[in-house]
């Protein structure tokens, strides 16, 4: 009779690892996931940046260390990076962008050229992309968080070696208010 408890304590032990390391899995899988998608408009970002510096460059000829700083930023192989790598490098690239836009500001000539205005309407769109995947991103990111947490599936996620990952936050620059001057 205590053989058969036993045995079965065990069945009910092995059945919950099972489901709890295949949760790990699916939820690892969809936190990939999100970042993928997220990836796909950074990605777009990236491609968008070479036009918009090629654009300002001809306008903002004494403005070259902006420029300059944003096209060292993107020589690097997008493909290459890690995806560490394309976070930091892209939370890079908004600063520079933003110092392209706020250019613009000081050049009528260039905020009233058509490709300028396409290739403005073009980022406003894709950064648009990007912020509504970095919310899937850092939705799934949490609840993978709290799995790997959270008692008692935080002992399966130490024995399996699922740790904790890192959610896509506002930059230092993106949290400051914007200063509005008449």
């Amino acid at each position: 009779m205590w053989l058969y408890i036993i045995i079965a304590v065990i069945v009910i032990i092995l059945i919950a690892l099972f489901v709890t390391y295949n949760s790990f899995v699916q939820l690892n899988n969809k936190v990939k996931e999100a970042f993928a998608t997220m990836d796909v408009y950074l990605k777009k970002r990236w491609d968008l940046i070479p036009n918009i510096v090629e654009t300002v460059k001809g306008y903002a000829k004494h403005e070259q260390d902006t420029l300059k700083e944003v096209v060292n930023l993107r020589n690097g192989v997008y493909d290459q990076m890690s995806n560490d790598e394309k976070l930091k490098t892209n939370e890079q690239l908004s600063k520079g962008i933003n110092k392209i836009m706020l250019l613009a500001e000081s050049y009528p000539e260039l905020k009233a050229s058509e490709n300028f205005k396409d290739l403005s309407k073009q980022l406003t769109k894709v950064e648009d992309d990007i912020a509504n995947s970095r919310k899937y991103y850092n939705g799934t990111v949490r609840i993978y968080n709290n799995k790997v947490e959270m008692f008692p599936s935080n002992i399966i996620a130490k024995i399996f070696g699922f740790k904790s990952k890192n959610m896509f936050e506002a930059n230092k620059a993106e949290r400051e208010n914007v200063k509005v001057e008449l």
